[in-house]
């Protein structure tokens, strides 16, 4: 049984940039960086930013509605929200940080696979 979907043609993107796709009802995020196809979920998992409309800078995504940062290689959380101080405490509690879901990908004959969820990242340890 093959549990990769087709998502796109792999020539529709170019190193360093993103674009939104959705699959079986689910928006995920489709990144090309250094050549490599990189699958996460499109939604930020703090307040549901829309990832795609934020900055890429390698493989770190930074979320435009609240300056979270993550790892689009692995879904590592490097910085939860762009706050400081108190409000980035405040922001903690009412969100936990969480890592963003990423997906196996493949490249077939020119087209972009997702495959299977990736197992997330441990937590950070403080």
């Amino acid at each position: 049984m093959d549990d990769y979907i087709a998502v796109m043609e792999s020539d529709l993107l170019e190193d360093g940039e993103m674009t939104a796709v959705v699959v079986d009802g689910h928006d995920l995020l489709v990144a090309r960086v250094d050549g490599r196809f990189l699958i996460t979920d499109e939604r930020c998992p703090h307040l549901g930013g829309h990832l795609v409309k934020g900055e890429l800078t390698g493989t770190v995504v930074r979320c435009p509605r609240h300056g979270s940062e993550f790892d689009l290689a692995d879904g590592r959380v490097l910085r939860w929200t762009g706050f400081d101080g108190a409000a980035a405490s405040i922001a903690a509690l009412v969100r936990h940080p969480r890592p963003l879901r990423t997906y196996e990908v493949e490249v077939r004959d020119g087209t972009v696979c997702v495959g299977p969820e990736r197992t997330p990242p441990a937590p950070a340890r403080p």
